[in-house]
């Protein structure tokens, strides 16, 4: 994206959702459309064309490497869920809007029902199972048990890996700034009180905070 871009974007007040299903979104066209270009590590674009049958991938994912193949149409969502049996990231709406698949993308959150799997090869992808576990969770997730965060589960694991991204970069984040920053995630459930609480409790811990 070009500076002008930015610029424009931002005098549209273009929201995080907005940008992120227009990123996922266009991202996906353009791949198809050049015959599935992938990105690596230095900003290299590749434009051999790959597919309809299976292509091999490897994809970084928690910190470790794994090795499988897929249709180019296949999204990094379907191949965590269907082929490596990482399930923390739910597909709801499958579109782009809720949030619930969101996970990071070389540090940033993503969501990956609107990444192409051949997309992320090469890149830093860390779901909900890579920050922490149920004897060792960290700061966000035991802010959201401590707080009753949650209700039918689904939007938790997005939640909690936007509200690390966000505390992350910015432990001081004020709640209206913690909430922006987790504005492309929706609960249906109406949760809101109970993540806005574990919000701010999560960045008390990260400062050293009772």
């Amino acid at each position: 994206m070009t500076a002008d871009e930015k610029t424009n974007m931002q005098g549209k007040g273009l929201s995080r959702r907005g940008f992120l299903k227009g990123v996922g979104a266009g991202g996906a066209v353009a791949t198809i459309a050049t015959g599935c270009s992938t990105i690596d590590r230095d900003g290299v674009v590749s434009l051999t064309p790959r597919g309809p049958e299976n292509t091999p991938i490897t994809l970084n994912i928690n910190g470790r490497r794994r090795k499988l193949e897929v249709e180019p149409r296949v999204t990094l969502l379907d191949a965590l869920r269907n082929r490596l049996d990482l399930t923390g990231a739910k597909k709801v709406c499958d579109r782009g809007t809720c949030g619930s698949c969101t996970v990071l993308v070389d540090g940033e959150p993503a969501y990956s029902c609107s990444m192409l799997a051949v997309e992320a090869a090469g890149r830093k992808i860390t779901t909900v199972e890579g920050l922490g576990s149920p004897e060792q969770m960290n700061a966000v997730q035991e802010a959201f048990v401590e707080n009753d965060a949650q209700q039918c589960g689904f939007c938790t694991p997005g939640f909690v890996v936007a509200c690390t991204s966000v505390l992350d970069k910015n432990p001081d984040a004020t709640l209206e700034e913690a909430q922006a920053g987790c504005g492309g995630n929706l609960c249906r459930c109406g949760t809101y009180v109970g993540m806005n609480q574990a919000l701010m409790d999560a960045a008390k811990s990260l400062k050293g905070g009772a």
